[in-house]
């Protein structure tokens, strides 16, 4: 070879790896920023079995931030721990919820013991549930949430905690539960018009009831303020292994300009953490 043209080759092929550092560079660059713009949580329930000390140790080795829906020991624990709780449970069940006026008195005094001390430990947000329909038409249970939450929300918004209603499936997991649709729980947020009530929407549940997983969010996200994730079909690994494309999800999501927390909510089927760990990853895009 000439030296001219050694040089020259040499110096395309310089150019070149300077090109691939920079493309490394930037990707790199993008994850730190992807890890910084999300706020990761896990579902405690999901971990049952597993010592809160030990979902503690291994949230944090894998970047999570907060353990969520949990009740007053535990989320003072997580938070004694140097994590987070997005979520605390509240004073309704799946099945006992704001649809029926006869629970609204003790639905109140509930949130009336629960949300200073919630606001005390420093956690945003503190879920409630429809309940379920029993015979009441979606009309009347809308009514019904809209007076409830309505009574509500003077004690939420003194106390700086946002209430947010999870949507559902009633197909496979919770048989009769009236919020199962976003357009149902997205007029509710639009009837009670307080900056501290919105919906919860569990990407799993909505896939199995309704799909069109991602123009949903983008329609109604003004009224979700957190996400939960779940392989469909069986709330397994949110990987390659089920229908749902999460790093399109999370994309969608990011595009929003939504800056709460993503939790992770399926049952894992392999190593626990492995799986969580993967998780996180798939949705730090």
């Amino acid at each position: 070879m000439k030296r001219r043209t050694f040089i020259k080759s040499v110096g395309l092929h310089s150019a070149g790896a300077l090109a691939a550092a920079s493309v490394v560079r930037s990707a790199q660059s993008e994850t730190e920023m992807a890890r910084a713009r999300w706020r990761h949580s896990v579902c405690r329930w999901c971990y049952s079995g597993v010592p809160l000390d030990e979902l503690i140790k291994q949230s944090k080795a894998i970047g999570i931030a907060s353990i969520e829906l949990l009740d007053e020991p535990e989320w003072l624990q997580v938070r004694a721990a140097g994590l987070e709780c997005a979520v605390a449970n509240g004073p309704t069940t799946i099945p006992k919820g704001l649809n029926r006026t006869e629970h609204h008195d003790q639905i109140i005094a509930g949130a009336e013991r629960l949300l200073p001390r919630v606001a005390a430990a420093g956690i945003p947000q503190m879920i409630v549930f429809s309940g379920n329909r029993a015979g009441l038409s979606d009309a009347d249970g809308l009514r019904h949430c809209t007076d409830g939450l309505k009574r509500l929300m003077p004690i939420a918004e003194s106390a700086g905690v946002t209430i947010i209603m999870e949507l559902l499936n009633s197909k496979v997991d919770h048989k009769d539960y009236q919020c199962d649709h976003t357009a149902w729980g997205a007029e509710l947020v639009q009837r009670v018009a307080s900056d501290r009530f919105r919906l919860l929407y569990d990407i799993y549940h909505m896939q199995i009831m309704e799909g069109d997983v991602i123009r949903t969010i983008e329609q109604h996200h003004e009224s979700i303020a957190h996400y939960h994730t779940g392989g469909v079909p069986g709330r397994r690994e949110i990987d390659g292994s089920q229908e749902l494309h999460y790093p399109a999800i999370v994309r969608a999501v990011t595009a929003t300009g939504f800056s709460g927390f993503l939790a992770q909510e399926f049952i894992p089927s392999r190593a626990p953490f492995e799986s969580l760990a993967q998780a996180v990853q798939i949705c730090t895009v």
